[in-house]
């Protein structure tokens, strides 16, 4: 287990820095406090004080979003992720195949991967929001969090974040889609679809479909991140991990 978060933190193998040692000490001593029963956790959290809590929380937070953001945000991070790669709308796909008799695939096989590289350049925009969320944490998001479930930081981040990203991201996935003939025919065919009751709305225009599949594909991520922090607990490297990892231990 401990070879498996090297990996995700830069262990010593890597030649990992004192500091990232210490982020990686924090990060590991919240997830044996995450691992716990909730009445175990809360009974340890009553022993240390709510900034300790924060502390420690907010480094394993941090190392999660941006492990995840760097996932995504790389050079075909949405493309080759069956996890989050993003499909087609449901009509286009439907007119897929059809369209490759015709000799007209290539126009679809374009538009799909040009969404996917829309999500991609768009996910790196989420950083300083997801950061700025973690430094506003209080006491109570931290208590929550830690006796929560196993998604609990990522619903979180949902909560605290998703608005002002889909803000940041539409822009960008506009940007990217608008060069690309089909997308606005799309556009102006699922609208009129969608009127009628024979698109799904959330269908009916592709920068907004899109931009929601680009921020579940980054929480889903996130979430991936939690539940390696909350399944693989090991010892802690800095005071203030020793004393939560302790306290909840005891």
């Amino acid at each position: 287990m401990r070879e498996h978060m090297d990996s995700i933190v830069g262990g010593p193998e890597a030649g990992a820095s004192p500091m990232r040692r210490d982020v990686a000490g924090l990060l590991l001593a919240t997830a044996g406090l995450l691992c716990l029963p909730a009445s175990l956790r809360a009974q340890g959290l009553a022993s240390i004080s709510g900034a300790d809590q924060v502390s420690a929380l907010r480094a394993a937070l941090s190392q999660g979003a941006s492990s995840a953001v760097s996932l995504l945000g790389t050079a075909n991070g949405f493309w080759n992720n069956p996890q989050v790669k993003i499909p087609l709308p449901d009509t286009l796909e439907r007119l897929r195949s059809p369209a490759r008799l015709l000799g007209m695939g290539g126009q679809f096989d374009e538009l799909h991967q040009s969404i996917n590289k829309a999500a991609e350049a768009a996910v790196p925009q989420s950083i300083s929001l997801l950061q700025s969320a973690i430094k506003s944490m209080s006491v109570q998001d931290a208590q929550g969090i830690l006796t929560g479930g196993q998604t609990a930081a990522t619903d979180y981040f949902r909560k605290a974040t998703s608005g002002e990203l889909f803000n940041r991201f539409l822009p960008v996935v506009t940007k990217a889609t608008e060069k690309v003939g089909l997308a606005q025919q799309y556009n102006q065919i699922a609208e009129r679809g969608a009127s009628l009751g024979v698109v799904d709305a959330k269908q009916a225009k592709l920068e907004p479909y899109v931009t929601n599949k680009a921020l579940d594909g980054l929480y889903l991520m996130i979430g991936e991140e939690e539940k390696k922090i909350r399944a693989n607990p090991v010892g802690a490297a800095t005071d203030v991990a020793r004393r939560v990892f302790g306290a909840v231990g005891r």
